[in-house]
């Protein structure tokens, strides 16, 4: 155990992943789902009164009279995708997590929405020309690799008719300067996040050329040892905007944020509505 610990404890190549994925985890993903649904913490969803912003700004931009079908990837318990609805959009939601995937079933019925929810990885998808409308919010798309970003631009690419719209944000290059290298640990007793069990959290942060971060949980209990990897990329607007041209997008719709806050240099993040 000691030599994998040590291993571990070296500074991870390159957007090395996670040996298990904490999104689909059993315990885990309660905590997950918890955390979604607290109106006032950002841990996994943006606060409720930003998403009810966001809606609202989002119905104003982009119609649901002009763009009727909606798509939301990494839709988690349906926070957007229930507010989307409401407001006229006819929503396909799709998110790794089985759990939230299940809550936004039971809730969307509950509440007599018509919603179709997908749990599915999105980097597999396969539309072609069904949506006027994607949404990719909370940067998520700064989370994934350099590949796995050129293909899922090109799968959203593909999944919209012609005229249609993506809209996405990001962390800028100001987060990636704000972000500190640290390491720390914790021993949790009773069990938590990561494990219902008593364990060791081994944290770190670390910074790497390209403007990507990463934060490391090492993860110990009596029997096992679990790593877990939270890449993101920043980005500059230059940088962003490369990369919607080269999936083929034409133009290119900058803000601050996805309530559409105006764009600024010391914006910590940077939200794009693309047109195909």
């Amino acid at each position: 155990m000691y030599n994998n610990i040590f291993r571990c404890l070296q500074r991870p190549t390159l957007y090395k992943q996670s040996e298990v994925n904490f999104w689909d985890d059993e315990h885990i993903s309660k905590y997950m789902l918890k955390a979604h649904l607290n109106p006032d913490y950002e841990g996994a969803s943006r606060k409720w009164s930003f998403i009810e912003q966001s809606v609202k700004w989002i119905q104003e931009m982009t119609p649901p009279a002009q763009y009727r079908h909606l798509l939301d990837l990494g839709c988690g318990p349906g926070l957007y995708a229930e507010r989307f609805s409401k407001a006229g959009y006819k929503v396909t939601g799709i998110d790794f997590s089985k759990r939230s995937i299940a809550y936004a079933k039971a809730s969307a019925e509950e509440h007599g929405l018509d919603i179709t929810y997908l749990s599915q990885d999105y980097l597999k998808m396969d539309f072609n020309e069904t949506f006027d409308l994607a949404t990719f919010i909370y940067c998520d798309y700064g989370a994934l690799s350099t590949e796995n970003r050129r293909d899922i631009l090109q799968r959203i690419y593909h999944s919209l008719k012609r005229g249609g719209k993506l809209l996405f944000d990001v962390f800028s290059i100001i987060t990636y300067n704000e972000f500190q290298e640290t390491t720390n640990w914790a021993v949790h007793d009773e069990g938590g996040f990561w494990s219902a069990e008593k364990y060791l959290s081994l944290n770190a942060q670390y910074k790497y050329p390209g403007h990507v971060t990463l934060e490391q949980t090492l993860v110990l209990t009596d029997q096992t040892i679990r790593e877990y990897c939270i890449w993101n990329c920043c980005f500059t607007l230059e940088m962003l905007i490369k990369e919607a041209q080269e999936a083929g997008f034409n133009k290119v719709d900058v803000f601050g944020d996805v309530t559409g806050k105006p764009y600024a240099k010391d914006s910590p993040t940077i939200a794009v509505l693309l047109h195909k």
